[in-house]
């Protein structure tokens, strides 16, 4: 299908996409690799006024060490940048399975999380790891953790006239192992359930446990019961049976409330389990 006529701006700077963001008010879109907002336009399920193609911004791209050991990952990296720098074995495992090459080659990092898909993976994975994104406006720049960050489905804090323009994380405690585990909607390869887990300590004694879940409820979010459950010293079947505490569970054709529930229970278990078994 064709999309309703926009106009299109291709800005070489940040600053010069933060005058296009701040002058032409709400009804406008930033676009990257596009893999998630045209085929959305074609098909006329969203209406944009102006399209800020911000594809060729290169201080927008690459991965960082940053002093305090933590890491920070630049908006326009994909998801192929990743599988060839990432230190974390789970997350190029993880990565590897995300949609097909083309997509791994054009989709972008902040693309994911600025759509906010409710059934997006990498959204979960970076909660797991603790990411903030970092904001950038007119009025200056704001950090502002990815636990709270996604407000409903394709709906994030992030202000019209603010910019993603990376995802920043402390460092990672020493020795937590990490896992993501999904059940796949067979035609699609749409996450029905996906659990990222980052877990330091062993079985009964866990000493850091982050747990995030995709495809089940409006937004990627942090499972806080299961987490606290696996502090407190429950098992991991114990601590995955609060994995939708809280939630509200999406229903479809192809997974009722009920199924979805007891599947990210099944697989919240089984992403702890995963992740314990690789922390030293």
């Amino acid at each position: 299908m064709i999309p309703a006529g926009f106009a299109y701006s291709r800005p070489s700077s940040i600053d010069e996409a933060l005058g296009l963001l701040a002058s032409h008010g709400s009804e406008v879109k930033v676009i990257a690799g596009g893999q998630s907002l045209i085929p959305l336009l074609k098909l006329r399920l969203a209406h944009v006024d102006r399209l800020i193609d911000i594809g060729r911004i290169r201080e927008l791209r690459g991965m960082r060490d940053l002093p305090d050991g933590g890491y920070e990952i630049g908006a326009l990296t994909t998801y192929a940048d990743i599988l060839a720098a990432t230190r974390l074995a789970w997350v190029r495992e993880a990565v590897e399975g995300i949609a097909d090459v083309q997509t791994r080659y054009r989709g972008t990092v902040g693309g994911s999380i600025a759509h906010a898909d409710p059934a997006s993976d990498l959204p979960a994975i970076a909660l797991a790891l603790d990411y903030a994104a970092v904001l950038r406006s007119g009025r200056g720049e704001r950090l502002v953790p990815l636990d709270g960050f996604f407000r409903g489905a394709f709906h994030t804090a992030m202000e019209h006239d603010e910019l993603l323009v990376s995802l920043r994380r402390g460092p990672l405690p020493a020795g937590v192992g990490g896992a993501f585990v999904t059940l796949e909607q067979p035609a699609s390869g749409y996450s029905l359930v996906g659990v990222a887990a980052v877990v330091g300590g062993r079985p009964g004694a866990v000493s850091h446990a982050r747990v995030a879940i995709t495809g089940v409820g409006e937004v990627p979010y942090r499972a806080k019961a299961v987490e606290a459950a696996l502090l407190a010293g429950a098992t991991s079947a114990e601590a995955a049976s609060h994995a939708t505490d809280g939630v509200t569970v999406n229903g479809d054709i192809h997974a009722n409330p009920t199924y979805r529930a007891a599947m990210a229970a099944v697989y919240a278990r089984r992403a702890i389990e995963t992740a314990l078994a690789h922390a030293a």
